[in-house]
Parts: C-alpha cells; sequence; structure tokens
C-alpha cells in the first residue's frame, strides 16, 4: 500500500492508512483503548500502585479482546484485496 508501518501505536499505524483509505466508523476509538492499554497491562510495575490484575477486570478485559478481534478483522480484510 506503499507506507512502511513502524511502532507499537495502533492509532499510529492506523492514521498511516487512514490518509489512503477509509477507517470503519468505531474503529479509531477502538484503537485508541488499546494503546493506552498497552504498558500498564504488559508492566506490571507500569501503574502507581496495585497491578493489571488488580487493577483490569473482567469486562475491561473482554472490551480490549473484543476491540483487537476488529482490529484483525479490518487487517485480515485489507490482506484479502491485495
Amino acid at each position: 500500500m506503499g507506507a512502511e508501518p513502524w511502532g507499537y501505536s495502533v492509532v499510529g499505524l492506523l492514521k498511516e492508512l487512514s490518509a489512503r483509505l477509509d477507517i470503519p466508523p468505531g474503529l479509531m476509538e477502538a484503537c485508541q483503548e488499546l494503546d493506552k492499554a498497552y504498558i500498564p497491562t504488559r508492566y506490571p510495575n507500569a501503574l502507581p500502585s496495585g497491578s493489571p490484575s488488580q487493577l483490569y477486570n473482567q469486562k475491561e478485559a473482554e472490551r480490549l479482546i473484543g476491540y483487537g478481534g476488529k482490529v484483525v478483522e479490518f487487517c485480515k480484510g485489507l490482506l484479502s484485496k491485495i
């Protein structure tokens, strides 16, 4: 698609794509939530107190996993067109 993706920000990667194609409604917002959760859920000392397992709940985890699934499906759709 003529771009060189780089980095760990899903929002950044999606913004790069948005210059070339339409992004489905709500996907950018989902990616914003995923980006905010990236560091604190990955590193146990990233939060001011408590561990991610103490501060994230089942509902949040399921929502974020769902967002990740939407990103994967979006990417699969793009790859199927190449």
